[in-house]
């Protein structure tokens, strides 16, 4: 069964699903992401930093695990393909009541913005202890931090901070935003509007294929959102079109989902600024951009 999803960023999985621009489904590629994946948010980050920040020199501390130290190691290799320096990178294993003794090590270094890549909990302690030793610098955060609940633990501590994420906006946010409004009042993250973009590109590549085996709907999937035809942008605009013969583009709240061969979306990335209240756009790297500069994706 061809799996459509919305969470896994892994650049494990850059060159390994879609279908490869083939009908021959011989294989086991079969994975398609609606959210960008760790080389395109780290790529915007590291952008970021050096085109519109000009900072030229930065520390990291890191979280040992897998997802952490994958963000850490891609950011690193951008960051310093575009001319930037990394000082020092501190890794440390999560769970610790304290990260006291770990940022003074980074803090030794000479260095005008660090990095922090850890999980939500651990980065709260990290963030306070970063705010009682006093040790000032531009904070960059990764995309996994964007979350409600680092507002709610240290807003006012970490005011002023940035996090890099993929922009929760793409061509039908507009449209999108309303709907998701009047259902609840839950926040926004790019997976939350991700997972909406996966559930309509699978209904209509069901619609379209006509039937629900597995090679009909993997072999459906690029065609109703591959660009040409009618644009739509939910399914029931989609069905419709389909239903009277029409070739359909599905346009997504996050991304256009203009899948690649290998399943993947480009999109914006987000620079946020944390203030007590929630995230304020600080600038914006273009998806046009940053696929200009990814060779396998």
């Amino acid at each position: 069964m061809p799996v459509v999803t919305p969470w896994p960023g892994t650049t494990f999985l850059d060159t390994r699903g879609g279908d490869k621009g083939t009908d021959d489904l011989g294989d086991d590629e079969w994975l398609w992401r609606t959210v960008i994946g760790d080389t395109v948010h780290t790529s915007g980050a590291a952008e970021a930093m050096i085109d519109e920040a000009g900072i030229e020199q930065m520390g990291i501390l890191s979280a040992t695990s897998a997802g952490e130290e994958g963000w850490t190691r891609q950011f690193v290799n951008w960051y310093e393909s575009l001319g930037g320096e990394i000082v020092e990178v501190v890794s440390a294993q999560g769970g610790q009541s304290s990260y006291q003794s770990q940022l003074d090590r980074l803090f030794e270094n000479d260095f005008e913005a660090w990095a922090l890549s850890f999980a939500l909990e651990d980065a709260t302690t990290i963030i306070r202890n970063w705010d009682e030793g006093g040790y000032g610098r531009q904070l960059l955060m990764e995309d996994g931090l964007r979350d409600p609940g680092l507002i709610d633990a240290v807003g006012d501590v970490a005011e002023g901070a940035w996090i890099a994420a993929g922009s929760t906006e793409g061509p039908n946010f507009e449209s999108f935003l309303p709907k998701f409004r009047d259902a609840g009042d839950a926040s926004l993250h790019p997976w939350g509007v991700a997972a909406y973009d996966a559930t309509n590109v699978i209904a209509l590549a069901i619609h379209h294929a006509g039937e629900t085996s597995h090679d009909a709907i993997q072999q459906s999937l690029g065609d109703v959102a591959r660009g040409g035809g009618t644009t739509v942008t939910t399914f029931a605009e989609g069905k419709e079109a389909l239903d009277n013969g029409e070739e359909i583009n599905y346009e997504g709240a996050v991304t256009n989902v203009d899948f690649t061969p290998h399943g993947n979306v480009w999109g914006d990335v987000a620079v946020d600024r944390v203030t007590p209240d929630g995230f304020e756009n600080e600038f914006t790297i273009g998806a046009d951009k940053l696929q200009a500069e990814i060779d396998d994706y």
